[in-house]
């Protein structure tokens, strides 16, 4: 490649994304989706002021079945923001540069999705006012949390990966804010970019300070995967609950949070693909290596599946009784609405043709979204509606209320993310010219 056609490609790419903010492409299909999504947070602003003012005696939860629709949606929430690490800090670790195009916003999917999963606890307890009675705060009586409970686990782990992924964003943000803030024309989107961009002229320094916090980061990212999802599963290990107490419970969640989050990235992929006009950054190769992992992920995944009722099985007693009730009972559809929509569209994957093709790879990633939350709320549901007594026995069903809560949540999420590719750039267009000039000299 010629000095000149490589200078020449790199100007293109850095217009192509930088551009993008002032000169939106799709001014109206964004203002028609962030218009859906914002009635979906008013639809949860209202859920959440008669769950303050009524408390959760509007949700379904009873006894034996205390968590309900929040913990499953809480749980399938964090499990969907672990793509974005896996995508951005590991493969960045393994150098891995086909994940230059799809980190961002792959980043971006991550904070959002922590964070409407993170509220769904505070929105939980009896009295959420008092939330940061889980922090080890200095108290005048002396009084700490209980450091041997999930809840307060919980509250160290999702506050860490939180503050982590936002850190690690923003380390990736910073050029790219650099560099809109030199071509912006506006007085506003200078300002706007020169204020986050903290300064930065891209000399050597500059490139060698960050590199260094950029890998330290993601160092430190890495191990969040793995630590917090296996936290989680410890809400139901620990417990003296037949179905829970399991210890592929660990990996088991690991895997499956691996999979719904690279399903989900790939949505967003097709997506972003489709409203910003990026095809020549967002390519086919994208998308085929994000089939390839779904389907892994997705495999591994059912063999957790297999595991899990295999041990349940060979234990017997209530272990066995679960299994079969999970197979036949009441709540039989959530068991194998998880089997169908998680395990039998990803077999498309197999073929190159089907994870090129945007339509399919969206709607085999949608498939498995729906697939991971039956999985969830089969998780609790079936081992907690039936105690140990048969008096304790009641079944439970999701109200208004609760499906109005999760409904809104999604209409956070997605406004979120709109409002992330309307105003900032979506790719790291410096990632992508470094990958652009090693191709070069390949």
């Amino acid at each position: 490649m010629s000095d000149r056609t490589r200078d020449s490609n790199y100007h293109r790419i850095t217009g192509e994304v930088v551009s993008i903010p002032p000169k939106f492409p799709a001014p109206i299909t964004w203002a028609i989706l962030f218009g859906f999504s914002m009635i979906g947070v008013g639809l949860l602003i209202l859920s959440v002021i008669m769950v303050f003012t009524r408390g959760v005696e509007i949700w379904g939860n009873n006894i034996p079945v205390a968590w309900g629709f929040p913990i499953a949606n809480y749980i399938w929430w964090i499990a969907i923001g672990h793509a974005g690490t896996l995508i951005s800090a590991m493969l960045l670790m393994m150098n891995e540069n086909w994940r230059n195009t799809t980190n961002r916003f792959a980043e971006a999917m991550t904070l959002f999705a922590v964070t409407c999963g993170g509220l769904y606890p505070i929105v939980h307890l009896g009295r959420p006012w008092f939330f940061y009675w889980m922090a080890p705060y200095f108290s005048t009586m002396t009084v700490w949390p209980q450091f041997r409970s999930p809840l307060t686990w919980d509250f160290f782990a999702v506050l860490t990966y939180l503050t982590v992924s936002l850190i690690f964003w923003y380390i990736g943000l910073v050029p790219d804010l650099a560099a809109a803030r030199d071509r912006a024309t506006k007085r506003r989107w200078q300002v706007f970019f020169g204020l986050f961009a903290l300064g930065w002229r891209g000399s050597g320094t500059h490139w060698l300070r960050w590199r260094q916090a950029y890998v330290i980061t993601a160092a430190i990212a890495v191990p969040l995967v793995v630590s917090v999802h296996s936290e989680i599963s410890m809400l139901f290990a620990a417990g003296p609950i037949p179905g829970w107490t399991s210890t592929i419970f660990p990996p088991y969640f690991v895997l499956g949070a691996a999979f719904s989050g690279f399903a989900v990235v790939t949505m967003l992929a097709v997506v972003v693909r489709s409203l910003l006009r990026l095809k020549d950054l967002v390519t086919e190769r994208h998308l085929d290596m994000l089939g390839r992992l779904t389907l892994a992920c997705g495999l591994m995944t059912a063999f957790g599946y297999v595991a899990e009722t295999y041990t349940s099985l060979y234990a017997g007693s209530y272990e066995a009784q679960t299994v079969m009730d999970r197979f036949t009972g009441p709540y039989w559809w959530s068991f194998w609405g998880a089997v169908v929509f998680n395990f039998v569209p990803i077999q498309l994957l197999w073929w190159r043709k089907i994870r090129v093709a945007p339509v399919f790879t969206f709607l085999i990633g949608l498939s498995v979204a729906v697939g991971m939350w039956m999985e969830r709320y089969m998780l609790l549901v079936t081992s907690l509606y039936r105690d140990w007594l048969e008096s304790s026995v009641n079944a439970f069903q999701g109200t208004f209320w609760d499906w109005a809560l999760f409904i809104g949540f999604i209409g956070l999420f997605c406004a979120g993310f709109l409002l992330f590719v309307r105003f900032l750039p979506v790719i790291a267009q410096f990632e992508v010219k470094e990958q652009v000039a090693e191709e070069g000299h390949a």
